[in-house]
């Protein structure tokens, strides 16, 4: 486990954000997806779910069990969610490969709804969420320079409770627009930031 105060973690030769060296999933999911660009919407549905069940846990909490939460909701497929109902509740709070949250649960099915509603609104739920993304900034060279929330994040989530969306505070919010690449919040000298802003991102107009 690295020092509480560590910016950048070098092991073997690699250079990683502080929290991508503690364990072997946080590793993966640095080095080969965090702050990578996503542009699906049933993978951006599923990170939206994740990111609201994570709530009050660790995120290595999520990863240990993303494999239940795939098969339990489905593959996250927002229009099989959208159709999930009181049967389906009862099975998912008996299922102790995920998060047993009513409240979450209820949310996340709830959400697949609203996906589809701005899917046939915008065309994607891809293109609606990725006019949010702030034009790229520098990198931020310490922990403190990573913000919990900022501007846009609290405008994408005003804009998603507007539209129906539960658990997506602006904190939420944040946390997957840094997951799915929307921002690129690895540090500068992390060896994965190059390679993250690398991929191509589509045009925003925010």
């Amino acid at each position: 486990m690295p020092s509480p105060r560590a910016a950048l973690i070098t092991i073997d030769g690699v250079t990683r954000c502080w929290w991508g060296a503690s364990d072997p999933l946080y590793r993966h999911y640095h080095d080969t997806e965090w702050g990578r660009p996503v542009h699906r919407d049933r993978a951006l549905y599923e990170k939206l779910c994740l990111e609201g069940f994570q709530a009050g846990l660790a995120w290595i909490t999520i990863l240990r069990k993303r494999e239940h939460f795939r098969e339990a909701f489905r593959g996250f497929d927002p229009t099989v969610v959208s159709r999930f109902g009181a049967r389906d509740v009862r099975r998912l709070l008996t299922n102790a490969g995920i998060v047993r949250h009513r409240g979450k649960i209820e949310a996340a099915i709830h959400n697949a709804a609203r996906v589809l509603e701005v899917r046939r609104e915008s065309g994607s739920f891809s293109r609606y969420i990725w006019s949010y993304a702030p034009r790229p900034r520098a990198a931020p060279r310490r922990r403190a320079g990573i913000p919990a929330v900022t501007p846009t994040s609290r405008a994408l989530a005003a804009d998603l409770r507007q539209r129906g969306f539960r658990f997506v505070g602006p904190t939420t919010v944040y946390a997957f627009m840094q997951a799915m690449g929307l921002v690129n919040d690895h540090l500068a000298g992390c060896d994965f930031r190059a390679p993250a802003r690398a991929l191509p991102r589509p045009r925003s107009g925010r």
